[in-house]
């Protein structure tokens, strides 16, 4: 009893002698992301100085100076706001954010230059989705492959008629025509994005009923953004529904096996990264971004799309060297988890026209966006869970319709925390984008203005 009041009485005095933190010590230890908060404020502090004085390079480097120290700040606060955080909060302020600070006039134009030149000059938006497709790809599991591209089909078709018939039927309820709410609401949301889907609809529409593409084009951007602001929604939701209940998710997996047990995502996960092999992986994802670009022209098929079916060839036949995968997929979780959220900056800097979003939006308008998504979730999941596919992620890739394309794609997947599912994600939204640009362009030639 003595020894341990002894003891009792040692400790206290040792506490007692540890000096106490001060208000300085306890500031050096906060931290934005994963840098320390001094540290951070220099170097947003050093960025936008050289912004507002005009010397801030119109290159890459000034472009993933902007993009990187807005996007760590606003991923670390959509992490952490209650509510927020748990429905995609990082991915939405790292889109909408920098989207009205270019609506109301904040940013430099210094600022908005060099962003334009990384993410349109450089085409940084392709390069990180084909190191994506490239290594999540070839350093998939290959009966999970083989299996989630054999079904997406499914999940993908039915929640396109489901997302049309609520979507419809919704905006008649609320006053709007069935011409309008398909053609203007509808199709934009699930079209595949604005350059793979808006623009070629908008050429279509006025080769078609007349006036010039640019009115069309005005009028169904909102819808594709606000759809996509609910797509990402659902996917935090979703998420947060995984979170609670293991068994309806496979945690970035997509298809279980025939005993309903999970398959193996990657091999590649227990082995230490090569950053020589990294850089093959680099070039790998290049060339396949290369080659889908050669022969689009001679098959038909957009680039992107030949680039996914590329890879997956290479890993169903065997035809990639194992160290080839294992830097590509390493290149992969290097590249996801520490460029996704700055990517999303600029992507909200340059793809989200809340000009056009504001002039058109009303509650009703809203409502119908809503729908449109919904359907398609509701219809991913149970589908889904109805071919043996894991109902979280069916629904996930399934709601990747309402996406911008590649840009929403990224998005969705980084509010849900499973960036592997990019692949089927790019499947769901570009073949399903492609079919439906076509299937609009015919029936409105039918049915007219």
């Amino acid at each position: 009893m003595e020894n341990a009041i002894q003891t009792s009485v040692g400790l206290e005095k040792e506490q007692s002698s540890k000096p106490k933190q001060g208000l300085w010590q306890k500031f050096m230890q906060l931290k934005v992301g994963v840098i320390p908060l001094p540290l951070y404020i220099v170097f947003a502090l050093v960025i936008f100085a050289a912004a507002a004085l005009g010397e801030l390079p119109n290159d890459m480097i000034g472009g993933f100076a902007v993009i990187i120290v807005l996007g760590v700040l606003l991923s670390d606060l959509g992490f952490k706001i209650p509510i927020l955080k748990n429905i995609g909060g990082p991915a939405i302020l790292s889109l909408m954010i920098p989207s009205f600070l270019v609506f109301w006039n904040v940013l430099n134009p210094s600022v908005m230059d060099s962003v334009t030149t990384l993410m349109k000059t450089s085409n940084f938006l392709y390069l990180y989705i084909s190191v994506l497709v490239a290594g999540s790809i070839t350093g998939m599991n290959r009966t999970t492959l083989i299996s989630g591209f054999t079904r997406i089909f499914i999940p993908m078709l039915l929640g396109t008629v489901a997302a049309v018939a609520a979507g419809v039927g919704v905006a008649m309820l609320l006053g709007y025509s069935a011409h309008h709410a398909l053609f203007y609401i509808v199709v934009p949301i699930i079209g595949g994005g604005v350059g793979e889907g808006i623009l070629p609809l908008s050429i279509a529409f006025s080769q078609i009923l007349g006036g010039e593409s640019a009115h069309y084009v005005a009028q169904m951007i909102p819808a594709a953004v606000i759809g996509n602001v609910f797509a990402i929604i659902g996917a935090g939701l979703l998420k947060k529904m995984a979170d609670r209940n293991p068994s309806i998710t496979g945690n970035g997996v997509l298809v279980k096996s025939k005993d309903g047990k999970k398959l193996s995502g990657s091999t590649y996960d227990s082995i230490k990264p090569d950053f020589l092999l990294m850089g093959a992986g680099l070039l790998f994802a290049c060339g396949l971004f290369i080659t889908g670009h050669l022969l689009s022209p001679f098959i038909g098929i957009p680039g992107p799309i030949l680039m996914i079916f590329a890879a997956a060839l290479l890993k169903v036949f065997n035809l990639l060297p194992a160290k080839i995968e294992q830097g590509a997929y390493h290149l992969y979780k290097f590249i996801s988890s520490t460029l996704t959220w700055p990517l999303m900056v600029g992507l909200g800097m340059l793809y989200i026209p809340l000009k056009d979003v504001a002039a058109i939006i009303s509650i009703p308008y809203i409502l119908v966006c809503a729908t449109v998504i919904a359907a398609m979730i509701l219809t991913g999941y149970f589908v889904g869970k109805w071919v043996n596919m894991y109902p979280v992620e069916a629904a996930i890739v399934t709601g990747c319709r309402g996406g911008l394309g590649g840009t929403g794609d990224v998005a969705i997947l980084s509010a849900s925390g499973r960036m592997e599912l990019m692949p089927f994600a790019q499947i769901s939204t570009r073949i399903g984008g492609a079919l439906t640009v076509v299937a609009a362009t015919l029936l409105i030639a039918v049915w007219g203005g």
